[in-house]
């Protein structure tokens, strides 16, 4: 999933790092979990996860990839709908197959985020293909018939919201992230919408998810591994992706402007501003019960280096490593040029 600060191409090159400062152990919080490519990563390295984030689509993810540790069968609704592919799909692909054959209606996303649903607005909204935004509304409705049903246990309703989930995206008109859809029609935004499988990630911890201000939890969790990977600029995150917000809970919410944002005044990390950010980080170092601290960051952060080292020195050894990657591309800092790459800098407390 296309995401700000997201870390699936980076995972690999922190690892190493840790692994070359003999820093390993059982288990990890990833404490800003996003969509939890860096708690998948470190779930196959056998660790036993906590991951946690304030928007729910998020925790949707890690119910689906942290939490979850079983291969769905929808034993209860495969004979309630009477579906039979045969026996070379596996039963959460006959699931999707069904839902993607579903007759079309007419729903929230419809009503609001297509260009024929908007028709009435000056400048009707294109996030969504007319034919796409019912099918994200019949898909929608029908997992939440499902679970009202009894027909799906809560490890089958998120799998499938998270498959949702990571459709969408492909098939948005937008440029990165949904503050703003595009005035013309991107090629894969015209597609018709097909449901994509998640991956299963399995081991044999008992990890746990969390829909939380993570700050909350700090004296709850005790880890080996606290991994901080918070917001880098002043911009939120829940305006950034309030349809999938709205896809994941589905909750008709009062929506407003241009982009028909949904509230979020519950969802604002305090991470977005400089001052708080510092105040948060010393509060995170200093209560939560951890052996090591990573706290990942980039150098164009609203943090400057040598505070957040003054802040994280009270409390044991700090090493920073930094190395360059190449930009997300939606994310310029307000730049004409923006530069290619920038330095992900990765401080490595050792309490």
């Amino acid at each position: 999933m296309r995401f700000i600060g997201n870390k699936e191409k980076l995972v690999e090159k922190i690892n190493q790092i840790l692994v070359s400062k003999n820093i390993q152990g059982n288990s990890f919080f990833d404490f800003f979990a996003g969509t939890s490519n860096v708690g998948k990563y470190f779930k196959r390295k056998g660790y036993q996860v906590f991951s946690s984030d304030l928007l729910y689509f998020s925790f949707v993810l890690q119910k689906s990839y942290i939490e979850n540790n079983q291969i769905p069968t929808f034993e209860v609704l495969l004979p309630n709908i009477k579906v039979n592919f045969g026996s070379s799909q596996n039963p959460l692909e006959q699931i999707l197959d069904y839902l993607n054959n579903l007759p079309l209606q007419i729903g929230f996303i419809t009503e609001n985020y297509t260009p024929e649903g908007t028709a009435n607005l000056t400048i009707p909204r294109m996030y969504f293909s007319t034919e796409n935004g019912k099918k994200i509304d019949t898909i929608r409705v029908e997992i939440e018939n499902w679970k009202n049903a009894n027909w799906i246990n809560e490890n089958e309703y998120h799998i499938l919201l998270a498959c949702l989930i990571e459709t969408v995206p492909f098939y948005a008109n937008i440029s990165g992230v949904y503050a703003a859809f595009q005035k013309k029609w991107d090629a894969r935004a015209v597609k018709k919408m097909i449901l994509r499988p998640v991956e299963m990630v399995l081991n044999k911890q008992k990890n746990k998810a969390f829909h939380a201000n993570s700050v909350n939890l700090i004296e709850e969790i005790e880890t080996d591994i606290l991994y901080l990977d918070p917001p880098y600029n002043q911009r939120q995150y829940a305006p950034n992706y309030h349809l999938l917000e709205t896809i994941a809970k589905y909750d008709s919410p009062k929506i407003k402007g241009v982009s028909g944002m949904r509230p979020y005044e519950n969802q604002k990390s305090q991470f977005c501003n400089a001052e708080m950010a510092l105040k948060e980080l010393h509060k995170i170092a200093q209560n939560a019960s951890y052996k090591h601290l990573v706290l990942s960051y980039n150098s164009e952060g609203i943090m400057p280096k040598s505070e957040i080292l003054a802040v994280l020195e009270n409390f044991g050894k700090v090493e920073l490593v930094e190395f360059d990657y190449l930009r997300f591309k939606s994310n310029s800092n307000g730049e004409s040029k923006p530069t290619k790459f920038v330095k992900e800098q990765l401080y490595i407390l050792q309490k």
